[in-house]
């Protein structure tokens, strides 16, 4: 006998919590899948929810009865609450760029309380969200990468991904649960909704098998995905310095074609959050090729990708101009991606601390072509360029590098060199700062 739906649902629940240590967040947006999700889990694991999350997207009254019937259910479960709430409304041309811009805010309300908590987010996507989302991505014309869809593993659990729809709608006509209907889903102007509601209903007419196709191809997709994240772990020595760089030696990438390099650049990428386009893994390919010695080539949402010593950077453009600010006489201040923090007495002898006396002000701004640093260790004025040249700093490091001026002087370029009047010395009042690299 086949098992019922309250089983099915109910299971895929249990399954969830067992293959993870985490507490769980359950994104509950009201609608009926997420409704289902969250009696699935307090049925079941209740003691393993950290928390229910609902975002009110401040579309109207259908969010604000939503966000509210969220809050009821589970305060009536006993379970704790979180909420989040777009205070102001984005504007785009499309509709499509509307869902982009909600789905934006929604994934970071919830990956924020989340972090809070040390759970992991809990979603109802079904077997139906990943085939539209499969049609989707070929429609949009993705590569392998991209058609794996919601089969990538991730941080996210997703209990209910190999159950349709219907199940969930099912399971709640059985159980008598409530939920608010929300009316953009009946939209045209939303892709999904009209792949959903129009597209698929055509193919399904045309091809009977089309579902299967679709999630077939998903399952492969990520399949190979999963393979060429094995491979680039075995085969291809890079490093990651902190989250948001990834650093590869050209001759690294010598020995991989054109055709292999869109590849592995993309998921070199997605090793740092960067989801490359065609376009984007295809750029990267050409400098790539090029094999430069040094140069940067922009990237979409801020990325680029550098060129330097014989290493390729992956990491998001620095702003070449973080303004001037005044360096406090205690306390912390932030310029650009440096932190220079006042410290009680000498902090070293490199060029990441200095001692400057005084009481004139002393101000960190960008170097600029001309700038000399004032007589250094017996050395007259100097170009801060050579410096920086010495040093080894180079590219958008060098276009963002700050100095650190008084009284019209260069006294103190962190990180690389001081003058003699910011060397710690006997005699007279002095400041002592502390330079860090907030992000390196």
């Amino acid at each position: 006998m086949a098992p019922s739906v309250e089983h099915q649902v109910l299971e895929c629940a249990r399954r969830a919590a067992r293959a993870t240590e985490s507490r769980l967040l359950l994104a509950v947006s009201g609608g009926l899948d997420s409704m289902v999700l969250l009696d699935a889990f307090a049925t079941t694991v209740p003691s393993r929810v950290a928390a229910v999350a609902t975002f009110d997207h401040g579309t109207g009254a259908h969010a604000t009865r939503a966000a509210r019937l969220v809050a009821h259910d589970a305060r009536r479960r006993g379970l704790a609450l979180v909420t989040g709430r777009l205070s102001e409304q984005p504007t785009a041309g499309r509709g499509g760029g509307l869902e982009a811009m909600w789905r934006a805010a929604r994934h970071g309300f919830l990956a924020d309380a989340a972090r809070a908590r040390g759970a992991k987010v809990v979603t109802a996507h079904t077997r139906d969200d990943q085939i539209e989302t499969v049609l989707m991505r070929e429609l949009r014309g993705s590569g392998a990468r991209g058609l794996a869809g919601l089969a990538v593993p991730s941080d996210i659990v997703r209990p209910f991904l190999t159950l349709r729809r219907s199940t969930l709608e099912a399971y709640a006509t059985t159980r008598g649960i409530a939920w608010e209907e929300d009316p953009s889903n009946a939209s045209r102007a939303f892709l999904r909704n009209r792949v959903r509601h129009d597209l698929l209903p055509a193919l399904r007419c045309a091809v009977p098998s089309i579902d299967d196709v679709l999630w077939s191809i998903g399952e492969r997709a990520a399949q190979w995905r999963a393979d060429v994240e094995t491979l680039l772990d075995a085969r291809l020595a890079f490093r990651q310095p902190d989250q948001g760089t990834i650093v590869i030696a050209q001759a690294e990438l010598e020995r991989h074609g054109a055709s292999s390099l869109p590849v592995l650049w993309a998921a070199l990428a997605g090793r740092v959050g960067l989801a490359l386009d065609r376009r984007g893994t295809q750029r990267c390919t050409t400098f790539t090729m090029r094999q430069p010695h040094r140069g940067a080539i922009p990237l979409s949402g801020g990325w680029m990708l550098e060129a330097r010593s014989g290493e390729l950077v992956l990491r998001r453009a620095r702003s070449a101009d973080a303004g001037v600010s005044v360096l406090p006489t205690d306390g912390v201040v932030r310029w650009g991606e440096f932190q220079f923090t006042v410290a009680e007495g000498p902090s070293g002898s490199d060029g990441w601390s200095a001692a400057i006396a005084g009481s004139a002000p002393v101000v960190v701004r960008r170097w600029r072509a001309g700038d000399r640093l004032a007589p250094s260790g017996g050395h007259g004025p100097r170009r801060v360029k050579r410096y920086l040249t010495e040093a080894g700093v180079a590219g958008s490091d060098r276009a963002g590098w700050p100095v650190v001026e008084q009284g019209g002087e260069i006294v103190w370029i962190p990180g690389v060199r001081r003058s003699d009047a910011a060397t710690a010395r006997s005699g007279g009042p002095l400041r002592h700062y502390l330079c860090e690299r907030a992000n390196g």
